[in-house]
């Protein structure tokens, strides 16, 4: 009797490096190669996709439920735990009742405004003191306690989100709020708002386009928002059948910028060139203008493999290209300049988050190694006024993740602290922390941290400074 091949056999986003971590693990104490500096107090917390259940249909990376991983430091010391996000989506799913798919299957639009999903495993924020899982098509915030991951319950601001929020939305370091934007995939607008450091919302404003679009991330300065309008959007037929089908325009991306408390009508676009942007390193005010860091995405040449069989596609597009930028935006003259800083292939950058929407000189971007499946072969350190860097690479073959950046405590400048990032061997499927000393940052790691079990490929994350963590 002849056994039926199951399609996901193939799908290579759920084995080796990228297979699921199904054990929850909390770990004390444990054993460190080199030396934990005493002045490193917090968590860098990871959030990314775990399927909790094997997938029967089409499954696409981005679809697995979310799972946290944490390194907690303290006194020279360290613990680890992962958990799963409870969102009311992931809850239901494991009950059969989610009553919505991934995004290889047609939108569920009888669903109302959510019409995949919401796993909340795609970005982390620190806000009031806990931690908030977000996803990337925009859903329901996910509360989550810093220091043990009990997830808490989804968030609506007391009742007062008038939709959703999109993953990378950001913490202002300064003033403590949450500034979010939203978008529609079916409806030509987008949206902002601001919630308090004490968790009320205090502003949201509504944006017209001239059709649905698909940014993914947005730009935050000290008294600005930048959203993202850009050539890739939803084909006809996509919008029609309700399917993840997308294309690119042919016409440039703009930038908008509005007060950080303003209204629509208020949006100062800027045209540049067509390209898409996943990823934003920092933005912030420089006289006359509004900068912005990120990465631009870049051809990756592939073709898809029919080694792959239905999910070829997917792996291609999945193969992530795209070097560093800058952008000026001078709100006098109308002007915008660009900037090219490296040629070298990275992405998922980060910053010290103490100077977010402010001007900051150093950005810790992944190094993506040259494969047809998504792996960071190492991290990058960017000073963003000169483009020049310096790299520490993973041992070979290991893959890493997006990394954190921890201020040290009594830090007197910018890079004074650690940079800490999860990897792992896809041969062995040992996975370490690995921290790495900022001002030495081409050393390589003062402490590598094996830990008990393997953790998957993943997304983003962020540090939880100790002094600001609410048990």
């Amino acid at each position: 009797m002849s056994t039926q091949p199951n399609m996901n056999d193939l799908n290579p986003y759920l084995h080796g490096f990228y297979a699921p971590q199904r054990q929850e693990f909390t770990s004390l104490n444990l054993p460190v190669i080199g030396e934990l500096p005493k002045d490193l107090h917090g968590a860098f917390v990871r959030n990314g996709p775990n399927p909790f259940n094997d997938p029967q249909g089409p499954h696409h990376w981005f679809d697995g439920d979310g799972m946290i991983h944490a390194i907690y430091f303290e006194n020279g010391k360290a613990e680890y735990r992962n958990r799963y996000v409870g969102s009311a989506d992931n809850v239901a799913d494991r009950a059969g009742s989610c009553g919505a798919g991934g995004v290889l299957l047609p939108a569920t639009r009888s669903r109302g405004e959510k019409v995949y999903k919401d796993t909340a495993n795609t970005d982390l924020v620190l806000h009031n003191g806990q931690l908030m899982a977000l996803w990337y098509i925009s859903g329901t915030p996910v509360r989550l306690n810093a220091r043990t991951l009990e997830t808490l319950g989804e968030e609506t601001f007391g009742g007062h989100l008038p939709r959703h929020v999109s993953a990378h939305s950001k913490v202002d370091p300064v003033t403590g709020e949450f500034v979010f934007f939203d978008y529609s995939l079916y409806e030509p607008w987008m949206s902002f708002g601001v919630v308090s450091k004490d968790n009320e919302l205090t502003h949201f404003a509504k944006v017209d386009l001239p059709g649905p679009r698909l940014p993914h991330d947005m730009g935050l300065t000290q008294n600005y928002i930048i959203l993202h309008d850009l050539p890739v959007v939803f084909t006809e037929s996509g919008l029609r059948n309700s399917m993840w089908q997308i294309q690119t325009q042919n016409r440039g991306a703009r930038f908008g910028v509005v007060p950080r408390k303003g209204t629509g009508d208020q949006v100062r676009w800027f045209e540049t060139d067509p390209c898409y942007i996943y990823h934003v390193a920092n933005a912030w005010e420089e006289g006359d203008e509004v900068v912005m860091h990120a990465c631009r995405m870049v051809p990756n040449g592939l073709k898809p493999n029919p080694a792959y069989g239905p999910y070829a596609t997917m792996v291609t597009v999945m193969a992530l290209h795209a070097v560093p930028f800058e952008w000026r935006m001078n709100m006098r003259t109308g002007e915008i300049r660009q900037r090219q800083l490296d040629d070298r292939l990275g992405e998922f950058p980060i910053i010290n988050q103490e100077y977010t929407g402010r001007k900051s000189r150093w950005s810790y971007n992944v190094s993506m190694a040259p494969e047809e499946l998504q792996r960071f072969d190492g991290l990058i350190k960017y000073n963003l006024e000169t483009g020049a860097s310096e790299v520490s690479m993973h041992p070979p073959g290991w893959g890493g993740s997006e990394a954190g950046f921890a201020p040290r405590i009594g830090a007197v400048d910018e890079d004074d602290g650690y940079v800490i990032s999860f990897v792992t061997d896809p041969v062995s499927a040992k996975s370490e922390v690995h921290v790495i000393a900022a001002k030495n940052f081409a050393d390589g790691p003062i402490a590598r941290i094996p830990l008990p079990g393997r953790v998957p490929a993943g997304f983003h994350g962020t540090w939880a400074a100790g002094d600001l963590i609410r048990n």
